[in-house]
């Protein structure tokens, strides 16, 4: 990943249900020794706590891009978790559609090099959809590890997708 000794991993969720446990991936990924900023769609955002995730990593979450001449707040990522990332943000990252900062970030760090997983949250009968298996050759090809959401994704008390955050951080971990 990095010669860092605390390397620094943007994790980038979209409006799934899992993003609403984010604050789980950000504690087991600085337990690995990682420095962690978190960067949400804008309905991800409206769905979590961002100044408790902001006071938990020690950097702003970036919803919304720059102003122009404004600097970037965040350190250079050295890898990236997108995680949770829907069916609809998992398409327009293989379009190359960059109309939320997550998902821009997710298209411009992919081709800048800097190694990619992507943890999909997407319902079964989506899956089955003609344009979401040709989208996840098509990001895979171009080098993003996409994590197996059967094995990652269960169901919560209330009904609502969870994911399994260790599986998806060691699997992460252990590909960069």
């Amino acid at each position: 990943m990095t010669t860092r000794d605390n390397p620094v991993v943007y994790l980038i969720g979209t409006a799934a249900p899992p993003v609403r446990e984010l604050a789980e991936p950000v504690g087991l990924l600085r337990e690995a020794g990682c420095e962690v900023c978190v960067v949400l769609s804008p309905t991800a955002a409206s769905w979590v706590e961002v100044d408790a995730l902001a006071e938990r990593t020690g950097h702003p979450v970036r919803v919304w891009p720059r102003l122009p001449g404004e600097r970037d707040p965040l350190p250079q990522a050295d890898a990236v978790l997108a995680a949770p990332v829907t069916f609809n943000s998992l398409n327009k990252i293989a379009a190359g559609i960059s109309d939320t900062l997550a998902v821009s970030l997710v298209n411009e760090l992919l081709v800048s090099g800097v190694p990619t997983t992507a943890a999909p949250c997407v319902k079964p009968v989506l899956r089955r959809h003609p344009v979401y298996p040709a989208n996840v050759r098509l990001l895979a090809d171009a080098g993003v590890r996409l994590l197996d959401p059967d094995t990652l994704t269960g169901r919560g008390t209330d009904g609502l997708a969870t994911f399994a955050w260790n599986t998806a951080v060691v699997e992460f971990l252990g590909w960069v």
